[in-house]
């Protein structure tokens, strides 16, 4: 059976004085998640674990993303977070630092439940 994916959202988090690229992902993670209020699950009677999460961490540099920790920070599903090249770094020359930002896109899918379902005739 082939899964469907039901949600697509996106999040953007930054860490501004720390240059901490997991800090910036799982901002942007939250940012994500406060966009969704997802109703299917309990009107459906389908338990989360069905859910499968795939979660795409867009920052300058990926190999500093700790991925398990951002994947923690998803409350529901079976996660995977893979982080590749993207966001933002805005330097600081006074300072000599850089604002970190990162990018977030969250795919949740289930298994494709086609048929399994109808409409009640009232």
């Amino acid at each position: 059976m082939s899964d469907k994916r039901i949600i697509l959202e996106m999040g953007m988090g930054n860490d501004l004085y720390g240059m901490d690229y997991t800090k910036a992902a799982k901002r942007a993670v939250q940012d994500a998640l406060h966009h969704s209020s997802i109703t299917l699950f309990a009107n459906l009677g389908i338990d989360h674990t069905d859910m499968r999460v795939e979660v795409t961490i867009g920052v300058q540099e990926p190999d500093a993303v700790d991925c398990n920790a951002v994947a923690a920070e998803l409350p529901r599903g079976r996660a995977t977070v893979r982080a590749v090249k993207g966001g933002l770094d805005v330097a600081d020359e006074t300072a000599g630092t850089r604002h970190v930002v990162a990018t977030a896109a969250i795919e949740a899918y289930l298994p494709d439940l086609a048929g399994q379902y109808r409409l009640s005739e009232a």
